[in-house]
C-alpha cells in the first residue's frame, strides 16, 4: 500500500516548521521568528516510533485573493489538506483562537479527513486557557504541545495510532524503493524558472510559481519517476551572491540550497537562455565542482530565443572557456513552461551519473599513463627527470585518480592540469570534476 500522508496546516508562526522539523528527526525546513517563511509544501518521510508516514509542512493559511503570492500558497495548502490521510491542524495556544483560525476549521472539516488539533505553545502548562478555547473549533480535544521543547510527543503518537491506516502484517510500502533514487538537485540564480520546471516534470502545479523573483525559500524534496527511474528532485532558492543578501531568510535559504548540492548527486544549474553568463553562474558551477557532484547545465526559456542555432553554438563555446574544470558538460535547451527539452534534459542527467561512477581498470590507466607521458614528458627539476611510475583510480563519484612517483610534488600545475585532460578525453569522463592525487615515493633508494 502508499505510505500514508499526515500534512500540518495552520495560520502562519504557530509553530509548524519546528514540528515538522522534529517528527523528520532533521532541521529541514526553516524556522523563524517572522511569519509566512515556509511557502511551498515541504516533504519528509518519518519513523515515529514505529509509525512509518510521510509528513508535509504546509504555508500558513492565509485569506487571500487566488492571483496573488498569498493565494497561490493557500491553494498549495489546499491541495495537501486534500491528499493528506490526517490532518495535524496547529494552533498558538498562547494567542488563543484567533478570527482567521475559524474559516480554515471549516476547509479542513469540509475536506472530510481525519484531524489532530495541536495546541502548540503550551510548555510548562502555559497557554491552556487557549488550548481549552480551541474546542470552539469543533476539531475534538486539542492535544497541548510544544514543538520546541518535545511536550506532548507521547500524546501526539498516541493520537496517530488512532488516525493512520494501519498495514496488515504481510503488507509493506510501496514507497520503499526497489532501486535506488537519483538525487537531483535544480540550481541556479533566482527566477531561472526552477519551479516551473519541476511543476512541468511532475505535470502539476506542485510548485510555487510566478514572476516575483525569490519564490521558493526552501530547497524542497519531491519524488518523481521518469522512464521507470525514480528520481529525488531538489528544488532550491534561487542562489545570489552574498554581496547582494540582506534578508537572514534569504540567508538562510541559499545556505540550505547549497545544502541540496552536497546531498545531490546530479546538480543541474538552469540559466535563462535570454540571459547570457555571468559571474554567478561560474560561481555556482565552482560550488558544485569543489563539492565533487556530476553537472548538466539547462538553458530554460529557449522558446523566448530568436536565433538558437547561433546562440546554442555561442553558449557552448562560452562553456568549454569559461569552464574548463568540467569541460564537455552538458547544455542543454529546454522550456520548462513549454515542456519542450524535458525528456532530453533527464537522458543528459542519467548520463551524467554513469560518467560520475565510472570506474576504470588500473591496466588500462597504466596503458594510458604510458602513451600520455611519451607524447608529452613530465618536465625536469633540477637537471632531474620527474617520474611518474605507476597510476590507479582511488574511488568513483566523483573519478578519482592517483599518481605514484618521484618529485611530483614538484610537478607543475600545467602538467597536472594536461594529465586531467588526457584522462578526461581517454576515458570520456565529460562535464564532471575528476580528482587527481600526486604521491611521492617514500623510499630513499628511489633515485627514479
Amino acid at each position: 500500500m502508499d505510505m500514508p500522508t499526515v500534512a500540518i496546516v495552520g495560520r502562519p508562526n504557530v509553530g509548524k516548521s519546528t514540528l515538522f522539523n522534529r517528527l523528520v528527526g532533521k532541521k529541514l525546513a526553516l524556522v523563524d521568528d517572522r511569519p509566512g517563511v515556509t511557502r511551498d509544501r515541504r516533504e519528509g518521510d518519518v519513523n515515529f516510533g514505529g509509525l512509518v508516514f510521510r509528513i508535509v509542512d504546509t504555508a500558513g493559511l492565509e485569506e487571500a485573493d487566488s492571483g496573488t503570492l498569498l493565494g497561490r500558497m493557500r491553494a498549495q495548502t489546499e491541495a495537501a489538506i486534500l491528499e493528506a490521510d490526517v490532518v495535524l491542524f496547529v494552533i498558538d495556544a498562547r494567542a488563543g483562537i484567533l478570527p482567521a483560525d475559524q474559516p480554515f476549521a471549516e476547509m479542513v472539516r469540509r475536506a472530510g479527513c481525519k484531524v489532530i488539533l495541536i495546541a502548540n505553545k503550551a510548555e510548562g502548562g502555559a497557554g491552556m486557557s487557549g488550548a481549552y478555547e480551541s474546542f470552539s473549533l469543533g476539531l475534538g480535544d486539542p492535544i497541548p504541545f510544544s514543538a520546541e521543547h518535545g511536550e506532548g510527543i507521547g500524546e501526539l503518537h498516541d493520537a496517530l495510532i488512532e488516525k493512520l491506516p494501519q498495514l496488515d502484517e504481510d503488507e509493506e510500502y510501496d514507497d520503499e524503493p526497489a532501486n535506488r533514487s537519483l538525487k537531483v538537485a535544480i540550481v541556479g540564480r533566482p527566477n531561472a524558472g526552477k519551479s516551473t520546471l519541476i511543476n512541468r516534470m511532475l505535470g502539476e502545479d506542485r510548485l510555487l510559481v510566478g514572476p516575483e523573483a525569490g519564490i521558493t525559500r526552501d530547497s524542497i524534496s519531491l519524488d518523481w519517476e521518469w522512464r521507470g527511474r525514480r528520481i529525488k528532485l531538489h528544488d532550491t532558492a534561487g542562489m545570489r551572491r552574498k554581496a547582494r543578501i540582506d534578508d537572514k531568510l534569504e540567508k538562510l535559504a541559499v545556505s540550505d540550497g547549497l545544502r541540496a548540492v552536497r546531498f545531490a548527486e546530479v546538480v543541474v544549474v538552469l540559466l535563462d537562455a535570454t540571459i547570457p553568463f555571468e559571474k554567478q553562474d561560474l560561481t555556482i558551477v565552482d560550488l558544485i565542482e569543489s563539492e565533487g557532484r556530476a553537472l548538466v547545465i539547462g538553458l530554460n526559456k529557449w522558446d523566448l530565443v530568436a536565433d538558437q542555432n547561433g546562440l546554442l553554438k555561442k553558449l557552448r563555446e562560452d562553456c568549454t572557456r569559461l569552464l574548463p574544470q568540467v569541460r564537455g558538460v552538458p547544455v542543454i535547451p529546454l522550456s520548462g513552461l513549454a515542456g519542450e527539452g524535458i525528456d532530453k534534459l533527464m537522458q543528459a542527467v542519467v548520463g551524467a551519473e554513469e560518467v560520475w561512477s565510472t570506474r576504470v581498470s588500473t591496466s588500462r590507466i597504466n596503458d594510458w599513463l604510458s602513451e600520455a607521458t611519451q607524447r608529452n614528458p613530465a618536465p625536469a627539476v633540477s637537471g632531474r627527470r620527474i617520474k611518474i611510475r605507476y597510476a590507479t583510480q582511488v574511488k568513483a563519484r566523483p573519478p578519482h585518480f592517483a599518481l605514484f612517483g618521484n618529485q611530483l610534488d614538484a610537478l607543475p600545475k600545467s602538467y597536472t592540469r594536461y594529465l586531467v585532460n588526457a584522462l578526461r578525453e581517454a576515458f570520456e569522463l565529460p562535464g564532471v570534476p575528476i580528482r587527481l592525487s600526486l604521491r611521492t615515493s617514500k623510499n630513499p633508494f628511489d633515485k627514479g
